[in-house]
């Protein structure tokens, strides 16, 4: 991991990085010009499901960096190993590569999203990163006979960096299938990153964000999530129980 410490929570792996490790670590990939890369966001959400699934734990294991994409990643890393570290959010680091790109001129392919939500992202993203080197689009929702093209389409743009926004687990699964096949440099699954970009989703105010409360915005803004988030406090209680047991073990 060139210097990059990887620690588990709960038997998953995370990399202790902040967000300029991480663009660090992407930039030497790409400059080696190797390909196949891809990043993998882990959170408490993330560690609960890949606890019980093989195919997500398999691609986390597999993954060039393992971003601390959530406040449990956080907590997890302190109160099991003493390590103080900032959350790495996946739309943060999609951003800061979006201005490396316009900075290092890194060759991007955004794939994913409704063609409206694409098509205009693509248009902000340029706005707000002047410089930007998009090199190619596409929408989410082609048709199976058209995947072939997609892959002949992102590697004759010789892109280095593809964002794929389908969600999870679907995007993980395309990247498990067609990234062997594609010429990118690094990979990364960006779920509804565009609907943030354009708007149609709103992210939670900054202070919020540096207070870690993201998650509770977004539950606030959208009550449907109270399923998903029913795994926090199981998650908490598994890792206080996991720093009894190394404690005993001492």
């Amino acid at each position: 991991m060139n210097g990059i410490q990887r620690k588990k929570i709960l038997g998953v792996p995370v990399d202790l990085v902040d967000r300029s490790d991480a663009i660090n670590y992407i930039d030497r990939l790409i400059k080696a010009d190797t390909k196949g890369h891809y990043i993998f966001a882990i959170n408490a959400e993330k560690v609960m499901a890949l606890r019980q699934d093989g195919f997500l734990r398999e691609m986390a294991q597999h993954a060039c960096l393992l971003i601390p994409d959530g406040m449990g990643a956080v907590l997890g890393i302190r109160v099991l190993y003493g390590k103080k570290i900032k959350r790495v959010s996946g739309v943060d680091l999609m951003h800061a590569l979006c201005k490396e790109s316009a900075i290092k001129g890194y060759r991007i392919f955004m794939y994913g999203g409704k063609e409206d939500v694409n098509q205009e992202a693509v248009t902000r993203l340029r706005i707000l990163y002047p410089g930007i080197n998009i090199v190619g689009r596409c929408n989410g929702y082609i048709g199976a006979d058209d995947i072939e093209k997609l892959v002949t389409q992102i590697n004759e743009t010789e892109a280095d960096i593809l964002f794929v926004a389908l969600g999870s687990p679907k995007q993980e699964r395309w990247i498990q299938k067609y990234l062997p096949r594609l010429n990118v440099k690094v990979c990364q699954g960006i779920g509804g990153t565009l609907d943030t970009i354009t708007g149609d989703v709103r992210r939670a105010p900054l202070f919020l964000q540096h207070a870690g409360l993201e998650w509770l915005y977004r539950l606030i803004s959208d009550p449907r999530r109270i399923r998903r988030q029913l795994v926090l406090p199981v998650f908490v209680i598994e890792v206080f129980k996991e720093r009894l047991k190394r404690k005993a073990a001492v």
